[in-house]
């Protein structure tokens, strides 16, 4: 059995990685810069060196296998992102429709539902469109909101501030990206799906910002506050980073279009996963930030 995993370094490509080792499983990892892997990883993989915006590449790295892992490499901060992430993606759907590929687990977003109008979120939505007609099994997994997503403001968490552009005062679900590498490892492992499956992994409870910016405050032994920004604000700083029209246009639509979303599929035993982002914080943040 040939398991295909995509960004095999990341959050979530990294735990499923390690999971699929534990299971016996020796997955192929596709991968721009195999060093990246620790030497312990990289002897016990098939490691395939080349880049997920080669077709070629990819084309020839799943032709014949059974099941891949997809997640989409494309930065927010790409000029025109969703062009780029639906051409990414391309030869993975090619291959699925011919029959080359037969299962999928794709990593999708929630949000992805509403297929347009949330920004480079849309690509996911393509993606799983595209993904639906070929005919093959695939799974979408539309996950919650990561927290890793902390990690990128680190100097404003160090200062106290939290800065977003979300409804401070509105309740969406949080998840451990390792969580959902677990769940995307099980999928991966299983046999008794087939079709099209949507799951959700909604974390273990639905926070607002304000509830995100107490349970900071405990775990980092300092006081943290919420700095809501306008929707123009972000536009301005992303501009004045130099981004393109579209890129903003990407990044801005994520928080505008799932403002006031309700999740397809509901809370429930199935998309309910348990690291709570109080542990989170105390494990893998309060570190970083005590450097």
């Amino acid at each position: 059995m040939t398991i295909v995993v995509t960004t095999p370094t990341g959050h979530v490509g990294s735990r499923v990685v390690r999971l699929l080792l534990q299971a016996g499983v020796r997955p192929r990892v596709l991968v721009r810069d195999p060093a990246r892997l620790d030497e312990a990883t990289r002897t016990r993989v098939d490691a395939r060196r080349g880049d997920l915006t080669d077709a070629g590449f990819v084309r020839e790295a799943v032709a014949g296998v059974r099941t891949v892992f997809w997640v989409d490499p494309t930065p927010h901060t790409t000029a025109d992102p969703i062009e780029t992430s639906l051409r990414t993606a391309a030869p993975l759907v090619e291959a699925a429709r011919v029959g080359e590929v037969r299962r999928v687990v794709l990593l999708s977003s929630i949000g992805a539902e509403k297929r347009h109008g949330v920004g480079h979120i849309d690509a996911l939505g393509g993606i799983e469109e595209q993904l639906d007609a070929t005919g093959v099994d695939v799974l979408h997994l539309r996950c919650a909101y990561f927290f890793t997503n902390l990690l990128l403001d680190l100097e404003g968490l160090s200062r106290g501030t939290l800065t977003t552009a979300f409804d401070p005062d509105h309740p969406m679900p949080w998840v451990d990206p390792r969580d959902i590498g677990d769940v995307v490892a099980a999928r991966l492992l299983a046999d008794t799906w087939q079709g099209r499956v949507v799951q959700a992994v909604h974390g273990p409870q639905d926070l607002t910002f304000h509830q995100v910016a107490q349970i900071l405050t405990e775990a980092l032994g300092h006081p943290v506050r919420i700095n809501p920004v306008s929707d123009d604000a972000v536009r301005d700083t992303l501009r004045a980073a130099g981004l393109p029209p579209s890129a903003v246009e990407g990044i801005v639509g994520m928080t505008t279009g799932s403002r006031d979303l309700v999740p397809e599929q509901p809370r429930d035993l199935l998309t309910t996963t348990p690291t709570h982002l109080s542990g989170w914080a105390h494990t893998r943040l309060r570190p970083l930030l005590e450097r």
